[in-house]
């Protein structure tokens, strides 16, 4: 069963779908193909090293790949090492640098605005707190559960991407309209050891085999606990 919010010490998202006890059990077993398809320790795909870089790249994601964020982190980085460097960036060259990556106005607006409240209100640092992320401009949920997780070591949530939101839905995990519902169906239908492992599962599977527009369900290790298989 899975562990419930009083056990945890902190709040996620209250569950949007009623989770019953058919439900769990499917994520439970969800849980253990998953585990035993992608084996080994989740690994990022992003390239950071610390906190600050963890929270710029992250951001930096929204409607792109990991892959092209990876290109353009390098001179990222070179040019703007810490936050405070960053509060005090122009920002054409912001653009300039992450033009590739689509949305450049709003990422590079979002990070100027990152940088400056962690300078005016965290000391220059990132904080380490849910709360506190969030207040970050262009800051999500989602985006402060990895910084969390992956930067503190603090499992508070399941990072909902689109991946994990599409795969929610087609094995029937969630009925949410919104990112955060879902996260907090997903909270209820895993037990909390199995969080952080099914966040990175889940996204790896989305992309390499239940894809958006074309899912290869003959191959999936799910389908037969899928609603939404075509095998």
């Amino acid at each position: 069963m899975a562990t419930q919010r009083k056990d945890l010490g902190f709040d996620y998202p209250r569950a949007h779908s009623r989770i019953g006890p058919a439900t769990i059990a499917r994520g439970a077993e969800v849980a253990r193909r998953l585990q035993e398809e992608y084996p080994g320790a989740p690994a990022p795909s992003l390239n950071f090293r610390d906190p600050y870089q963890c929270v710029v790249a992250i951001s930096l994601s929204a409607q792109t790949t990991d892959d092209n964020v990876n290109k353009v982190l390098p001179e990222l980085f070179e040019r703007y090492p810490d936050a405070t460097a960053l509060a005090d960036a122009d920002l054409e060259d912001l653009e300039r640098i992450i033009h590739s990556l689509g949305f450049y106005h709003n990422k590079a607006k979002n990070l100027l605005g990152l940088a400056r409240m962690s300078v005016a209100t965290f000391d220059g640092q990132i904080p380490d707190t849910m709360d506190a992320l969030i207040r970050l401009p262009g800051v999500a949920r989602k985006t402060a559960n990895l910084v969390l997780a992956e930067s503190f070591g603090k499992v508070e949530g399941i990072a909902v991407d689109t991946h994990v939101f599409r795969l929610s839905h087609k094995l029937g995990l969630s009925r949410a309209k919104t990112p955060a519902q879902t996260e907090g169906d997903l909270c209820k239908v895993f037990a909390y050891e199995h969080w952080y492992r099914v966040n990175f599962e889940m996204i790896t599977h989305g992309r390499r085999i239940c894809v958006a527009g074309r899912p290869q369900c003959g191959a999936c290790v799910l389908r037969d606990l899928c609603p939404s298989s075509c095998a």
